[in-house]
């Protein structure tokens, strides 16, 4: 199997929470969220390619301003970029445009994920794979009281009423800032993970998800006092 590893970077015209989420501008980058994206992903140099894949007629044009070698550039077709379009349609279109290697699937919507964040990604995930994981997802841990149709998900209320947050098991949440798997996942399990992935652990800084306008004032904020880097 190659080793290569080429990161898919799907990113849809439209957005129905934010107008232009993509490229609205961003922490001084003009072009918002995609500018600093491919800036980041071609900086990385553990990364074989970029494959973009977009429908965006003003990311396309940008795109193909850098004239980066690097990057493939895919114009999407509408079928597969609607508010409908599912993430297991999305993942059949990874592959078929990454045939083989190992696919780093992410988002413009994680904009403090920086080359050096992906290259340690790499790493570790290269290193799991030697260790009986078949994949890498990124998450960030929460030790919070959880509840769902009136009870506790993580505590016991009949042992303790308010537990110590600090006491109770970590639950990983998914942040999709990245996944790794190799093309051989996608295909036999039409999954951008396998069986056993491994947990990168993120801090809720670094893995901050812009989706909702007050997601762009945070992360401005975030920047502007120093507590991330682009």
């Amino acid at each position: 199997m190659s080793q290569s590893v080429v990161a898919f970077l799907p990113c849809r015209r439209g957005s129905q929470r934010v107008p232009k989420k993509n490229i609205k501008p961003f922490a001084g980058a003009a072009f918002g969220l995609v500018e600093i994206k491919l800036k980041q992903l071609l900086a990385c140099s553990a990364l074989d390619g970029i494959v973009l894949s977009t429908n965006d007629e003003d990311i396309l044009e940008y795109a193909d301003s850098l004239h980066e070698q690097r990057l493939i550039i895919h114009c999407r077709s509408e079928a597969l970029s609607s508010a409908d379009t599912s993430t297991d349609e999305l993942v059949a279109h990874a592959v078929s445009l990454i045939a083989q290697g190992h696919i780093l699937w992410t988002h413009v919507t994680s904009p403090f994920v920086t080359a050096s964040h992906y290259g340690d990604i790499i790493r570790a995930y290269r290193e799991k794979l030697t260790q009986g994981y078949d994949s890498l997802m990124t998450t960030t841990s929460l030790q919070t009281f959880l509840w769902r149709d009136g009870v506790p998900l993580n505590y016991d209320r009949s042992a303790e009423n308010w537990p110590r947050t600090q006491t109770l098991a970590p639950i990983h949440e998914v942040n999709s800032a990245a996944f790794l798997a190799p093309c051989e996942v996608y295909k036999s399990l039409e999954d951008r993970i396998g069986h056993k992935p491994y947990l990168y652990e993120m801090d809720k800084l670094t893995s901050h998800d812009i989706d909702w306008p007050e997601d762009f004032v945070v992360g401005e904020c975030l920047v502007e006092k120093g507590c991330v880097s682009l």
